[in-house]
């Protein structure tokens, strides 16, 4: 279950709830087959589809250094009705 890091709660998101879809946070590293895995065998519940798209880090400054925050990875999973 360390793939799963946390659930994601925005406007969108909780729009998602109300057609069974839940939106979270993924390892960078992290594949679709693994996530629908472990959601299917910690949850008991059955995993119909899963959309994920890989999001780029913001841009930070401290100073005169400019640097960012690391990419992640955004996963929406669509469950059966039930």
């Amino acid at each position: 279950m360390d793939g799963i890091k946390y659930a994601v709660f925005t406007d969108k998101s909780i729009r998602l709830l109300g057609k069974n879809q839940y939106t979270s946070i993924v390892e960078s590293g992290s594949t679709r087959t693994e996530i629908k895995h472990w959601v299917e065998l910690f949850f008991s519940v059955k995993v119909i589809a899963i959309n994920s798209h890989r999001l780029s880090g913001k841009s930070r400054r401290m100073g005169p250094i400019i640097g960012h925050t690391m990419h992640y990875k955004r996963m929406i999973i669509t469950l059966q009705p039930g």
